[in-house]
């Protein structure tokens, strides 16, 4: 007895979006910390040396040493071999791994901040359309405070 085709999908659909998020978590779990972020940072503008990244960001070569290694196992960045130096520079398919998660919630944000845009837009065609018609800016009536009247339940039992 064979199992039906539509487990089999199941289970092969699973197996990749497992293994997707995990390679997302892995992602953000490396760019979390402080220093790899300066480093990528720094890696944006241009190729930079280990010695360069040390003095720039003001970190001993070990600990820049560290984080490179992390940033060259998960993907971020690869090196070369100038001479005595080694050469760091961005490596794009990370970066656009997080962009491809992150579009859905991209699609998100842009309908609630187009919202805002129109809705802000009304507000300032509505001020203007005031000011064109001599009207002033609408204010808040004041409400009238209600004085405090005596209770002369509480006050009967009180001598004065």
């Amino acid at each position: 007895m064979g199992y039906p085709l539509n487990i089999f999908i199941y289970t092969l659909t699973s197996i990749c979006v497992f293994r997707y998020v995990k390679n997302v978590e892995n992602v953000f779990q490396v760019i979390a910390e402080p220093n790899r972020r300066a480093i990528l940072s720094l890696l944006v503008s241009s190729e930079q040396t280990v010695g360069e990244i040390e003095r720039q960001l003001r970190m001993s070569q070990p600990t820049a040493s560290k984080h490179l290694r992390v940033l060259r196992e998960a993907g971020f960045v690869e090196s070369t071999v100038d001479a005595q130096r080694r050469v760091y520079r961005l490596k794009p398919e990370p970066f656009q791994q997080m962009d491809a998660w992150l579009a859905q919630f991209r699609r998100f944000w842009c309908a609630h901040l187009d919202a805002l845009e129109r809705h802000l837009d009304r507000m300032q065609r509505d001020r203007m359309d005031r000011q064109q018609n001599g009207s002033s800016t609408p204010t808040k009536k004041k409400s009238k405070k209600k004085t405090a009247r005596p209770n002369r339940e509480r006050d009967k039992g009180e001598t004065k």
